[in-house]
This record gives C-alpha cells, sequence and structure tokens, in this order.
C-alpha cells in the first residue's frame, strides 16, 4: 500500500488504538446505535471467539481507532480531551519497541482504506495494548474493564487477506518503526546562479536504512526548484510557483530534485511527518468508553542544506608597448572563453555579448592603458583577444592571428593580463652622398619641441645662403 505522511492528512486523521472494542459494544446496543462503524471486518465465531468489530470508526467524521479492549466504542460526536501517554491496559508502560510500531503504523495506515488493512491494525494494537498477563485474563466472564484480547483465537478466526496483513504489517512496522532522521545533501563544487544542480533528501529508520514512500516537503530559499530527478512526483504543489514541492521518497529513501540559485546563499529545506517515539492518547469525556490515540504521536522532522554561491571573480587587463613597457591606450579587445570565440560568462550565467551578439569589447584607457571587466563567473578559464589595434600600433598587427592572452578568473579573485603591442617603424632617411642610407627608427608618437624644428630650418636656410654665397664670389673672379 501506498501511504501518506503529509501532516494535514494525518492531523485530521484521529487515529486511535482499537481491536476487538466491538465486543463491550455488542453488549451495549445503545452506544453501538451511536457508533458508526468505519473500515474492517467483523471477526471470530460462537462459542469461542466472541465475535467482534475489528476496524476503524467514524468520530466526528474522522476515522479513528481506539483502545481498551471491550469499552464502549466512542459516538460519532464524542468530544475527546489531550491525555497522557499511551499505556497497557492495565496501567503499565509499554516496551519501547511497542510503542515505536503503534506510532508508525497509526502514521502509515491510520487512513487506510483496505478493510484487511484495518482490521491487522485494530488487531495489532490490541495484541500490544491489552495482552494477556496470564490466561486468566482471557476468562470470557471477566467484566470489560478486566479482560484482554485473545490474539491468538482471533488471528484464527479472521479471513486469510487479513492475516496476510497482520504479518504484513507487523514486518512494516519492526522494519521502519522511528525514531526517523531526516537530512539534505548539497551538491559537490562550485555553485553558480542561473545554474541548476542536483540536490537530496533523505528520511532513515532506526535502524540507519532509508524510508520508503515518505512524503517529503522541500521549500527553497534563494533558489527555485524545477522537476525532480528522483523520488516520486505524485503530490507536487503546482501553486508554490517552483519554491515548494511535495515528493515522495524512493526506495532507498531519498528524493532528488533540481535547485537553480538567485541568491548568495541558495537553502532547501526538507519537512515531513514522522512516527514519535510513543504514541498519546486523547481521552473520552466519558471515561467507560475507548480512548483514542491522535495521529501516533507524531512529530515534525526538518532538515536543511545550505551553499554559498561561488563569488565573481575580475579580471584586469593592460596593453603595453612592447618597446617601452608603457601602457597604450584606445586598443579595442573582446572578452572571450577559453576558445577565444565564444563570449565569457558573467556571475548570473549569461554571455557577456555586445549588440552585435559577439563577444563584448573594452577599450583600454588612455592614461594607463587598463580596462577592468568585473562580475565574471569564477571559476572560468577567460581570452582577451585584440579586436582591433590602437593608432600607432598597425604594422605589426595580424588580423588572422591577433594579440591575445588567456588566463583563469578564481572566485573573489582578480586576474592581471597584459597584452603587448609592437609600435609602427618611422623611416628616416638622410642623404650623404655615396654613402649608404642610414635608417632611424622609432615610435610614430615622436614628439618635437618648437626650437627643434626652428634649427632644423635655420640649417637648411644657412646651407641654400652660402651655397648662393660661394656662387657670387666665383663670378666676381
Amino acid at each position: 500500500m501506498r501511504w501518506s505522511a503529509r501532516p494535514r492528512a494525518v492531523i485530521r486523521v484521529l487515529v486511535a488504538l482499537f481491536a476487538a472494542a466491538l465486543l463491550g459494544l455488542l453488549s451495549t446496543p445503545a452506544a453501538s446505535a451511536a457508533s458508526q462503524e468505519g473500515v474492517g471486518h467483523r471477526v471470530g465465531a460462537d462459542p469461542a471467539p466472541r465475535p467482534v468489530w475489528l476496524g476503524s470508526y467514524v468520530v466526528g467524521g474522522q476515522q479513528v481507532f481506539c483502545v481498551s479492549f471491550r469499552l464502549r466504542a466512542p459516538d460519532t460526536d464524542e468530544p475527546y480531551q489531550p491525555g497522557d501517554e499511551l499505556l497497557t491496559k492495565w496501567g503499565t508502560k509499554l516496551p519501547a519497541d511497542q510503542a515505536a510500531n503503534i506510532s508508525y503504523l497509526l502514521l502509515r495506515y491510520g487512513g487506510t482504506k483496505n478493510p484487511d488493512e484495518a482490521t491487522a491494525l485494530a488487531h495489532l494494537l490490541h495484541s500490544w495494548t491489552a495482552a494477556p498477563r496470564t490466561p486468566a485474563d482471557l476468562d470470557p466472564d471477566l467484566p470489560a474493564d478486566k479482560i484482554a484480547y485473545d490474539a491468538t483465537g482471533y488471528l484464527k478466526a479472521m479471513s486469510k487477506g487479513s492475516a496476510d496483513a497482520v504479518e504484513r504489517l507487523k514486518t512494516d512496522a519492526e522494519t521502519n518503526r522511528g525514531p526517523w532522521t531526516a537530512s539534505v545533501t548539497a551538491p559537490k563544487g562550485d555553485q553558480h546562479l542561473g545554474e541548476a544542480a542536483e540536490w537530496s533528501a533523505t528520511v532513515k529508520n532506526a535502524q540507519g536504512k532509508g524510508v520508503p514512500d515518505v512524503e517529503v516537503k522541500l521549500t527553497a530559499t534563494a533558489g527555485t526548484l524545477g522537476e525532480p530527478s528522483g523520488g516520486t512526483a505524485g503530490n507536487a504543489s503546482p501553486q508554490a510557483a517552483a519554491k515548494t514541492v511535495t515528493l515522495k521518497t524512493g526506495a532507498d529513501g531519498t528524493v532528488k530534485v533540481k535547485l537553480t540559485p538567485s541568491g548568495e546563499r541558495p537553502k532547501l529545506v526538507a519537512s515531513l511527518s514522522a512516527p514519535a517515539a510513543r504514541p498519546y492518547v486523547r481521552v473520552p469525556v466519558d471515561t467507560s468508553k475507548q480512548r483514542v490515540v491522535s495521529t501516533g504521536g507524531e512529530q515534525e522532522l526538518t532538515a536543511q542544506g545550505v551553499v554559498e554561491v561561488a563569488k565573481p571573480g575580475k579580471v584586469q587587463v593592460t596593453k603595453t608597448d612592447a618597446n617601452t613597457g608603457k601602457g597604450v591606450g584606445g586598443a579595442v579587445l573582446r572578452i572571450t572563453g577559453a576558445d577565444k570565440k565564444s563570449p565569457a560568462v558573467g556571475q548570473d550565467g549569461k554571455p557577456l555579448t555586445g549588440a552585435d551578439g559577439k563577444p563584448a569589447v573594452v577599450t583600454t584607457d588612455g592614461a594607463t592603458g587598463g580596462v577592468a571587466v568585473e562580475n565574471l563567473r569564477a571559476p572560468q578559464e577567460i581570452c582577451v583577444v585584440e579586436a582591433s589595434p590602437p593608432p600607432g600600433y598597425t604594422n605589426a598587427y595580424d588580423p588572422a592571428n591577433p594579440p591575445s592572452v588567456c588566463g583563469t578568473v578564481k572566485p573573489g579573485e582578480t586576474l592581471a593580463l597584459s597584452v603587448t603591442n609592437k609600435p609602427n617603424e618611422v623611416p628616416r632617411a638622410i642623404p650623404a652622398g655615396g654613402a649608404p642610407v642610414v635608417r632611424m627608427q622609432g615610435a610614430v608618437e615622436t614628439s618635437y619641441s618648437p626650437l627643434g624644428l626652428a634649427g632644423v630650418g635655420l640649417l637648411v636656410l644657412l646651407g641654400a645662403g652660402s651655397a648662393g654665397f660661394a656662387a657670387r664670389r666665383a663670378s666676381r673672379r
């Protein structure tokens, strides 16, 4: 049977311990008329064991199971008051394992609609709470508050389907009873904004093994939940807008879900209803009636996991002159990924592109030759590729193999990169008769002072004057 442990479902269903409680009801016609049988079977045959109703009752519109064998069954409008820890019919403390079994079975099967399961549940509850201390406790002439439950006799009298259910429920309780533990496992590795990763929540029983078919409510903070990648999506909450989802654990007691971070500290909280170590009763105002166990001592378990989203990185690029080492402004650089073609990725998970859809470009500063690119996803390999050279550095630029440099930006750190450019060559030829031509090289960005330029002009004028003066002297001779 697949079962539901949703808090709202279990809280609504008053689950109480009952078993052959109808023995008393059969002897009280007035009470019988006021009670309403729920799900189960009438078990027994005359002369023994005496026929009784083994199953649930409906009280206040809710399905319940009751205890205290052969006391009167509750009325449909019976009010109950909070009670104490569940004890045996004889007022003794239940052994820890039996108390844990009761809590588990009420939580898991308290809402069953299967008559065989309801009969089995009622039988087991009476077997543990009203077991005979000695054979004398089974004397059929004992009053309702003194007689024990004949577990062997009623097990033989019930149908095979009910008897099989008794063994199945008992084995289930022994295997999966509480106390349960819950845990949330965050994904390994760096987490990034906008990038989904798999989280998991696990429910384990007292033996440390996973409990299947448990409904677990998952709630994300600073993140959104995607389609589950494990467990059963049975009762997902569509109205939760991907912030909350309810899933059932798989065979290993685990549910898995994709969480996409939208903030710096995404968190996943898992909550579920679990059986407490011991059930507690709710006592009717009329104490001659059965006692009701509310939700089997249910408790809520929560677990959570939190991760830090990887901090963004920064790239500081400097364009330098290959000869002088000084910064060069006006260089247009593309910020790409490791392949030098695709765009780098920002902290938000989006590619850094320009209006043309290509990797974004930046221009170096004229004073320092530097430019910074911030808010980059990290770790990430970044390449800086020169898209066009600055003025005065065009001759050595090869568009097919532009200058570039790469490096890995790390979370919260600054990656410093430098790209060098070779300046253009400036030819200067000075003819000197038959002497070879002497070429002087220098950067294109050469500055001249007015005085220097005037001096050059003066030399030219003086040379011309000297030539005329020599020509005049020759004519006079």
